[in-house]
């Protein structure tokens, strides 16, 4: 294995980090219905560089029983029923995503994925749900670790909320496609690249050690 096809293996101590993004019918992961999800896989270019490389995505029909508020959806502004949307069953769409996150994570030597999100328990609890609701046995994601770009980010740019969060980093973020699952998602893998980035260029990547 080269030293670029190790970098992510090193980085992140064996795990491969995967944005994430979910849009729901509610804030209760057991029964509110999850209605879109996106995940961005990263990689290291020849420079060391950490970027989006490739995006995946699926409109999902509510399980069967699943509470929708209405608020919820005043909010997302998704139609969960309508036919136009081309859902799946959620099975069918996590089972598509967890093959490409564990090909790549095998690719990087991982062991593990981990969920990257903004308020990223909030995406990891619907996502786990719904994985056990399918009774998927291969998921590839660590059952509690995630990397919250909130916290980066009050971190690295004293903001929390992500448009802002993305303003301060130079990102271009426009309100109006806020709360789609592919735009947030793709927003939030910039913002967690530049952070990392950011924290390589300032020297804090790899640690330097006295001799």
């Amino acid at each position: 294995m080269s030293e670029h096809e190790s970098l992510m293996k090193a980085r992140f101590r064996g795990y491969l980090p995967v944005v994430i993004d979910v849009e729901t019918g509610g804030f209760n992961a057991r029964t509110d219905a999850l209605l879109e999800i996106a995940a961005v896989l990263l990689d290291f270019d020849s420079d060391g560089t950490l970027k989006p490389v490739a995006t995946h995505h699926a409109h999902i029909q509510p399980f069967e029983g699943a509470n929708i508020e209405q608020a919820a959806i005043d909010f997302n502004g998704i139609q969960p029923h309508n036919p136009l949307r081309g859902a799946v069953p959620e099975g069918e769409a996590l089972r598509d995503i967890f093959r490409a996150v564990r090909k790549a994570q095998k690719e990087a030597g991982c062991q593990r994925a981990v969920l990257v999100g903004h308020n990223a328990t909030f995406d990891h609890n619907f996502m786990m749900a719904a994985a056990e609701r399918a009774g998927l046995k291969r998921n590839p994601f660590h059952p509690f670790v995630t990397f919250d770009t909130t916290a980066l980010s009050a971190l690295a740019l004293g903001q929390t909320v992500l448009v802002k969060a993305c303003q301060a980093a130079e990102i271009a973020f426009d309100p109006k496609e806020a709360h789609s699952a592919v735009y947030d998602t793709e927003r939030t893998a910039e913002l967690f690249c530049y952070i990392v980035n950011k924290w390589r260029d300032l020297g804090g990547w790899p640690i330097a050690t006295a001799d």
